[in-house]
């Protein structure tokens, strides 16, 4: 099946959105490393539905409307990798886990640097909010979209970015 996309602008850089068939495949950041998300070749297709969807409530999320998404998702990767990023979409708005933390939720607390792994490899970034997996100590720590990105998801989703509002 092939996959269409589209761009977006947004507070974070330019998004990639990628859908495969009816469902969304992937959000690629702007200076995304090719080999990090493999999908097969991609057709521009700017008025497809999950796309227009897609970008209609990634809008709504910068602006500090939604906290949720209600998108059909496509994910590709090993069954390890699937159910890393079925667990992120487990993780509330506004709050973060660890690695551990997920992990162990998996049941497999010694897994922490597969979960670490799988993480980076998510295809469908904010959405499936790897950005709220965190360190074990609190720090930040490596991103795809970059840690600047990373920073700014999480003060948007603790409303820091709304209080002088």
């Amino acid at each position: 099946m092939p996959y269409t996309c589209t761009w977006i602008d947004s507070p974070v850089g330019t998004l990639t959105l990628v859908a495969r068939g009816p469902k969304l495949a992937a959000i690629l950041w702007q200076d995304d490393r090719p080999e990090r998300v493999r999908l097969g070749k991609l057709r521009e297709q700017h008025d497809h539905p999950m796309l227009v969807r897609t970008a209609a409530q990634l809008s709504d999320y910068f602006a500090g409307r939604r906290e949720t998404f209600d998108l059909d998702l496509d994910f590709v990767g090993t069954p390890f990798q699937v159910q890393v990023w079925q667990a992120l979409l487990r993780i509330p708005f506004g709050e973060t886990r660890s690695y551990l933390d997920i992990a162990t939720q998996l049941g497999n607390p010694k897994a922490v640097r597969a979960v670490g792994a799988a993480n980076g490899r998510n295809p469908i970034s904010i959405i499936a909010p790897c950005h709220r997996v965190i360190g074990s100590s609190g720090s930040l720590t490596g991103f795809a979209g970059g840690l600047a990105a990373k920073q700014y998801l999480l003060s948007l989703e603790r409303r820091d970015l709304f209080s002088g509002l």
